[in-house]
């Protein structure tokens, strides 16, 4: 089955800060190019640190007031004094990309699916995540906008990679043994086939196909084969029944 990688909607040309970048800098790129993020490059181009309109927000949050005043001092708490609070503490006195940035950053490779991109985003809760090759040196940028371009994909893609891939390559079926429609991305499976099992194959792939929103199950089955032992499914092989290729 083909899944899209992320080389495939990442941004080639990519906005870049180096340790060094004044905070200035660091601000005026992302002004003029419109973006809410950039990955920050050692000088062989590895990626060592990303940063957010967030950490360029955490140095306004912390100038001081009017004639210098910030407030009076009080006590700090024990909250206050994890590596979380030490590091918001470090950036709101940044002068550089490097003294600003948050480091390690997290990053994809090229060849990684659209789904697992989709997924380290969720986890580590990120907008965007520099591309980097086998040796971490930055090769492009994805966003959660580059991965959302996946469930643009045309209904009559995902129908005929459906019936190519899922029932003619895999499950060795005639192209019209099921029917396969699909609306606004949602794939409707309708028909009768030889095993249980071949049913569950095909839906459960099916879900697998980029720009797939939801699979409907109408499949029926000639014979249930899902509490045989392995030897007996062995007998009733997927190339049997008078629904498959010959």
């Amino acid at each position: 089955m083909r899944h899209d990688k992320v080389g495939s909607v990442m941004t080639a040309e990519v906005v870049r800060a180096e340790h060094g970048t004044p905070f200035k800098e660091v601000a005026r790129l992302l002004a003029d190019r419109r973006i809410s993020g950039l990955p920050v490059v050692d000088e062989d181009d590895k990626v060592v640190g990303v940063i957010s309109e967030t950490d360029l927000m955490v140095r306004r949050t912390t100038v001081p007031g009017p004639f210098g005043l910030s407030g009076p001092r009080r006590r700090p708490r024990f909250a206050e004094l994890t590596s979380r609070t030490r590091r918001q503490a470090a950036k709101g006195t940044a002068r550089t990309a490097g003294q600003l940035m948050t480091s390690p950053a997290v990053t994809v490779r090229a060849e990684a699916t659209i789904a697992e991109a989709a997924r380290a985003m969720t986890q580590r809760h990120v907008d965007r995540l520099p591309v980097v090759d086998e040796e971490d040196r930055l090769v492009g940028i994805v966003t959660r906008h580059d991965l959302l371009q996946v469930f643009l994909r045309p209904d009559a893609d995902i129908q005929e990679e459906v019936v190519e891939q899922v029932l003619v390559r895999t499950l060795w079926l005639r192209p019209r043994a099921v029917d396969v429609s699909v609306v606004e991305g949602v794939v409707t499976l309708d028909g009768t086939v030889e095993r249980r099992s071949e049913a569950q194959i095909a839906v459960s792939m099916t879900r697998q196909i980029d720009g797939v929103v939801a699979v409907v199950d109408k499949l029926a089955s000639r014979f249930d084969d899902s509490r045989l032992e392995p030897d007996e499914q062995a007998l009733h092989g997927v190339a049997d029944g008078r629904l498959h290729r010959r």
